[in-house]
């Protein structure tokens, strides 16, 4: 058993330390914000994650989770301490370690003995260096401490699924005395077989960003050869099932659609970029990677004034706020620019989200959001499908159309097939298929 502590209690900090929990650890959560605080002591979730309010509950039951403001009490009764903090993205692309130095600081200030820290949130190439420096200027006195490089790869959705069962754990470190006490705490990992990766800390704290520009870049190029099969006829999801099929590359993330969105991708593509340029270094492919994402996210609303050419004082009705589904997060979703941009044209927005309509809310102006898809669709002269959630798979088309002005659907997942939908009467438009 090891007592650990979660600095962060978003996303990465709280899936994270509530699994390290489940497997028998003691863990700490703090966080700066005494409302969240509150919440989660009070039993409140402040994400949205399946199954993470159960394991939260229980763990705080068995007494090996909790909650607090008290970063003393975290550095000090903790012997491994995660920075799970956010390293949201500056004007320039950099992204701003603002956050992940303060809580250096605090352990500096608050040490008492051998520490292992260790960085969870997403940091440039060096970070763990100027961790190491910051927290050396707070201490009073020599105390001997490592610093560990420890990316996380969890998928908002499947996250719990992805902590307990991950492709890779990667783990760099610079000494055995941190390497055997990350090799401890991850040893139930371990016994699954999953395979744990020690590498040094440089190439860890870069591993999270190749590896989620790799993902980004197979969703643009799908995206970018959705147009060409627009213009001759092809389908994408064809060509993506044949080259899917391949095994040098595989059937994941090659999904056209309107482009992808979330807290990880659009700033760590950026950010990458960065890193590349601040080095002097040509970073082509990675901002190619982001322009055709924008440009995506963009398509949409011109595509579908050729059918409707006037959207002034239009209802459109929008199914999915949040960047993917199983989630309630809408950071740099597509629906956010599909939405702003049908405002620019003087539509009326009509919106509707399994789970993301009061993080949508904090986002958006002058949308009328609903609790249910039919509500969103009444009297609207078209439907736009933004995000993929299963309960829009099975809805009643005909009803929909019974209840809209005009059937127009813009199946920007492509969850439909084309001629059931155009069979029913519907104008059916969607990315990449005819």
């Amino acid at each position: 058993m090891s007592k650990i502590t979660f600095f962060g209690t978003g996303y990465v900090g709280l899936v994270t330390g509530t699994c390290f929990a489940d497997f028998g650890n003691e863990v700490i959560c703090v966080d700066s914000n005494p409302v969240v605080i509150d919440k989660l002591n009070k039993g409140e979730m402040t994400i949205y994650e399946p199954g993470l309010e159960e394991l939260v509950s229980r763990n705080v039951d068995q007494k090996r989770l909790s909650f607090t403001t008290d970063s003393e009490k975290g550095v000090k009764e903790s012997d491994i301490l995660f920075i799970a903090v956010g390293t949201p993205p500056k004007d320039n692309d950099q992204a701003d370690l603002k956050y992940v130095m303060q809580v250096a600081d605090t352990i500096g200030k608050h040490m008492n003995n051998y520490k292992v820290v260790v960085n969870k949130s997403t940091v440039p190439v060096g970070t763990a260096e100027r961790v190491k420096r910051r927290i050396s200027n707070n201490l009073e006195e020599k105390i001997l401490f490592d610093i560990v490089s420890n990316p996380e790869f969890l998928r908002e959705g499947a996250a719990i699924k992805d902590f307990q069962n991950p492709d890779r754990v990667v783990l760099g470190v610079d000494s055995e005395s941190a390497k055997n006490l990350m090799s401890d705490l991850y040893a139930p990992v371990a016994r699954t077989q999953r395979p744990i990766i020690f590498t040094d800390v440089k190439s860890a704290e870069l591993t999270k960003y190749a590896a989620n520009a790799m993902l980004a870049t197979r969703i643009s190029l799908m995206n970018e050869m959705s147009h060409l099969c627009e213009e001759v006829g092809a389908d994408i999801k064809e060509v993506a099932e044949c080259i899917g099929l391949d095994s040098r590359i595989g059937s994941k993330f090659l999904s056209a659609g309107v482009g992808y969105g979330g807290s990880c991708f659009p700033k760590d593509v950026r950010a990458l970029a960065y890193m590349l340029e601040s080095h002097d270094l040509n970073a082509n492919i990675v901002r190619a990677v982001d322009y055709v994402n924008n440009r995506q996210k963009k398509s949409l609303v011109p595509k579908l004034k050729k059918h409707l050419p006037s959207l002034d004082g239009k209802r459109i009705a929008v199914w999915g706020l949040t960047f993917k589904p199983r989630t309630d997060d809408v950071r740099d979703a597509p629906a956010l620019t599909v939405i702003n941009q049908l405002q620019e044209e003087y539509a009326n927005v009509s919106a509707y989200d399994p789970e993301g309509v009061e993080k949508a809310k904090q986002e958006l102006m002058d949308v009328d959001f609903h609790s249910n898809s039919y509500d969103a669709v009444k009297g609207a002269s078209a439907l736009l499908v933004l995000t993929e959630w299963d309960e829009f798979r099975n809805v009643d088309l005909q009803r929909v159309k019974s209840l809209m002005k005009q059937p127009i659907l813009y199946d920007g997942r492509n969850i439909f097939q084309p001629g059931k939908v155009r069979d029913l009467g519907f104008t059916y438009l969607s990315v990449g298929r005819e």
